[in-house]
């Protein structure tokens, strides 16, 4: 097990947003955390990276307690945060953001990675000179994950890569994200599309109101009655 949450409790002032939340990750694997707005989703993606305190429980990355620990300390340990909306750098350009994504590194290997994330996202090679802010949707969602990879990440948690976006480029997130899967990054994905996160994933949480209601294989929570009518249009 490389990523374990357990028992996991985050407040905002009244609010109680996660209750309770545990799930792990195993090395290799994509999971997704399903769920409605307001379910706690992202709020677990950012209790792990360090973003939000909680009020109990805890992460731990292999073994080790990430819980009190800054977020910088996280991503140099090789866990990072593709985060909701993107958040480039829009008067940067796609290189500079991609350097970016290294900027915690000082090994010899930036300049092979950057090789690597414009072979995975050939658009942005297209488009190296271009500031962040003039490209569409789709190609800032890849600048996005193409700056996490600039980390060289063990695992990778992304928030709603989807969100917005057109049908194929939906197909060709989902693409890139089996591929760096597939080169060796656990992946955490939160997924509004909870048809093509089940489908492009191992396993799954089910989250509703801040508690895990619901975890299996992908394939098997595809077919529970009670998510294909609430979360799967059917």
């Amino acid at each position: 097990m490389i990523l374990e949450v357990k028992d996991l409790h985050v407040d905002y002032g009244a609010v109680k947003a996660l209750r309770g939340v545990s799930l792990n990750l195993d090395k290799g694997e994509i999971v997704t955390l399903i769920g409605a707005n307001g379910a706690g989703k992202s709020t677990t993606l950012r209790a792990i990276m360090g973003l939000v305190a909680p009020v109990s429980g805890e992460v731990r990355y292999r073994g080790e307690l990430l819980t009190g620990l800054p977020t910088f300390r996280i991503v140099r340990d090789r866990l990072t945060l593709v985060p909701e909306g993107r958040a480039v750098f829009a008067n940067l350009t796609v290189r500079e953001n991609l350097e970016l994504g290294a900027y915690s590194r000082r090994d010899a290997g930036v300049g092979d990675d950057l090789d690597r994330v414009l072979s995975i996202f050939p658009r942005l090679k297209e488009r190296i000179r271009q500031r962040a802010g003039t490209l569409s949707g789709g190609e800032q969602q890849m600048l996005a994950i193409g700056r996490a990879l600039m980390s060289r990440p063990d695992v990778l948690l992304l928030d709603e890569p989807s969100l917005g976006l057109a049908p194929l480029l939906v197909h060709t997130i989902f693409e890139s994200i089996e591929n760096i899967n597939r080169e060796g990054a656990s992946v955490l994905l939160v997924e509004q599309n909870a048809n093509a996160a089940l489908k492009h994933s191992h396993r799954a949480y089910v989250l509703e109101t801040g508690i895990v209601t619901i975890s299996g294989p992908s394939s098997e929570i595809a077919t529970d009655p009670r998510v294909k009518e609430a979360y799967l249009g059917e």
